[in-house]
Order: structure tokens, then sequence, then C-alpha cells
């Protein structure tokens, strides 16, 4: 049982991060909570799918049959669909109508599938096409800057390119980043004074809604538990 995976951070202002990745015998995988929302591509037993798929507000388990194959743009805060509100796509997704091997559908039109090479040069084609669009003030405001518009303004814009509100963007971002300094080997106390938990009850708690992991669990990565989705370290754009 194993999971395979390789990933990068994109200069692209629309994306955050490309990957791929390959399963082999893994039955069940945790599904870690995400603030933001990727096109994913999978190879699934001869049969390749295409999807947006939305923000994850909680830790799921997703369940895999035989061996699999799949590549991912994740969007950077701000960046959406027109033709697909973000709300609709919270804890779900929409796949594709039609997929090739070499195409697929999104807004009635037929697409090349991209490679992790040409992720950027893909997105950006969606972009002049129309398909997508950014609003920068959001991932602005998601790190903590001040914007020169009114609360409700921010509040709005935030809820209409992500289909979240700032403050569970910011708790999911929080566990993220949780998970991975005790994966490194950070200890739980410190972890909560580095990220503003109350204390390690609250840490816990956060852990167990968006990561579906025990501190202990992710500081030992013990091979029996099951292997978890993509997780990695996110910085402010402004400081990266």
């Amino acid at each position: 049982m194993s999971i395979e995976s390789d990933h990068r951070a994109s200069d692209s202002p629309y994306v955050t991060r490309v990957w791929r990745g390959r399963t082999s015998g893994v039955e069940n995988m945790t599904s870690v909570a995400t603030s933001t929302w990727e096109l994913v591509f999978w190879d699934d037993e001869g049969v390749v799918h295409a999807a947006v798929r939305g923000p994850e507000t909680t830790a799921t388990t997703a369940e895999f049959t035989g061996d699999s194959e799949s590549f991912g743009i994740t969007f950077a805060h701000g960046t959406s669909m027109p033709h697909l509100p973000m709300a609709r796509l919270v804890d779900g997704g929409v796949e594709s109508p039609h997929v090739t091997e070499r195409t697929f559908v999104l807004r009635g039109e037929e697409w090349e599938i991209p490679g992790i090479d040409n992720a950027e040069q893909f997105v950006q084609k969606l972009v002049h096409a129309g398909v997508l669009t950014r609003d920068p003030l959001v991932d602005e405001v998601v790190w903590g800057g001040i914007a020169k518009v009114g609360t409700r303004s921010i509040q709005r814009r935030v809820a209409s390119a992500t289909g979240l509100t700032q403050g569970a963007i910011r708790q999911i971002e929080r566990a993220r980043e949780a998970a991975v300094l005790l994966g490194e080997g950070i200890a739980p106390l410190e972890v909560v004074n580095r990220l503003g938990y109350y204390d390690q009850p609250h840490l816990a708690k956060a852990l167990q809604r968006f990561i579906g992991r025990t501190a202990t669990q992710l500081r030992r990565r013990d091979d029996a538990d099951d292997p978890m989705s993509l997780l990695y370290k996110t910085e402010d754009p402004e400081r990266s």
C-alpha cells in the first residue's frame, strides 16, 4: 500500500501549487481539509476523469480501488470560475461531462489535458478565454493584508471567490500548518504557542476536525494509519 507524490509551487498569481500522484494498493486515504479548490485529472484503471474539486471543510476518508494516477492544479485564494459559483463546490465538486485520453470539457468547451510542466500555460489560456478570473484583494486579506474597502465588501468578495469565510479559511490553514510542524517533530506545546491556539485541547480539536489525526499520530507517522492527502507549508506570497 503506497502513495507517491510530487509537487511544486507556482509563479502564477492564479495558482498556488501543481502536483501529481500515484496510488498503488491503497484502500483508504485521509483527505485533509483545504481552503483552496483544484482542477484534477486522474486515470483509474485506464479510464480518464477530470473534475473541479472544491474546498473541503473537514477531514474525510476517500476510498480507492486498484491503481490510480492523478494530476492537479491547486488555485490561489481569489481565483474562481464565474460559471461555477464557489459556494456550490464546497465539500464537493463537478466532474467533466466528457473526457478522453487527451481532452476534457469545461464550460461547454473542449480543452487539452495539461501536465505538470505546462500547467501555467494552460491556466493562462483559461484566463484569456474568461474561464478563470482573479480578485487580488481576496488573496491579500486572507494573508492578513489591510484592504481599502469596507468589512462587508471584503466578506462578500471572499465568500464569492472562495465559498468560505475568512475565519474558516484561517482555521483550516492554521490546522494544516500545525500538522506540518508536528510532522517535522515540533512539540505540541510549541505548536500551540507558535500558531496561537488557546491550549493543547484546542489544538487537538482542530487537528481532529481538519486533519483527521492526533498530534501523536502526526509526530510518529505510524504506517498503520491510512495515508494522507498532500500537506505542505503555505507561505504568504509577499514573503515567498
